[in-house]
């Protein structure tokens, strides 16, 4: 499947400069009415972990995946074309886990209080039906009289191709961070970060096979990484 067109740059690491994360296009969301239940829900799927997506790798090894979102591994886009490229990755794998079903698209803020001022400004613009579902402090923060504080919103809509390109594109700038999307029943997560997407899957045949599907897009060392 083409990719779209790609710009010739190299393949290395610095960053281009963001672009501006524009204005999501209007979709059919609905806020989650219970959130204690979501919440709950979260418990009984995952007890193991809170829903913070930079701890899913460590989490569920066994069924975890991670892709790439640029040819040759390059991290940041620096053009149109790369941001179409990694958007086509992006949205081909979410379309394969939830074309037809109805999905939480979850954000992330953070503050060095429980009330502090939101870390990633954009994200209320961004997912402006996100309604805050779970509060998390870092268990492990390397300064314990400061650990930093995790404020996580969903919303609930029918998963539709590039519903969420506008949070994608922020991620991929790295103007926000520990975005993910599952299915209502949480067994299925895809987490983007910048520079490719972590996807925990319910099974190890399961993982294999959306693996091969896209072998062009694994990374080329030894960890997975």
């Amino acid at each position: 499947m083409s990719e779209g067109a790609s710009s010739t740059s190299t393949d290395g690491l610095t960053p281009a400069t963001p672009s501006t994360p524009s204005t999501p296009a209007p979709h059919s969301a609905q806020t989650p009415t219970d959130l204690p239940e979501l919440a709950a829900l979260w418990r009984d799927r995952h007890p193991s972990a809170p829903p913070l997506a930079h701890t899913f790798r460590s989490t569920y090894p066994d069924v975890w995946v991670r892709f790439h979102s640029l040819p040759g591994s390059k991290r940041y886009p620096e053009s149109e074309d790369e941001y179409a490229i990694l958007l086509h990755r992006y949205n081909t794998v979410l379309d394969e886990l939830f074309t037809g079903r109805e999905v939480y698209v979850v954000t992330m803020d953070w503050s060095l209080t429980p009330t502090g001022p939101a870390g990633y400004p954009h994200r209320r613009r961004l997912h402006p039906a996100g309604v805050r579902w779970w509060i998390d402090s870092e268990a492990d923060d390397p300064d314990p009289e400061f650990p930093t504080h995790f404020r996580l919103y969903a919303d609930l809509r029918p998963w539709q191709h590039g519903c969420a390109d506008a949070l994608l594109r922020a991620v991929a700038d790295y103007t926000l961070a520990d975005v993910f999307v599952t299915d209502s029943e949480l067994r299925r997560i895809h987490c983007p970060y910048d520079g490719g997407a972590d996807v925990v899957l319910t099974t190890p045949a399961e993982r294999d096979a959306l693996r091969e599907r896209h072998a062009d897009w694994l990374p080329r060392n030894a960890a997975g990484l």
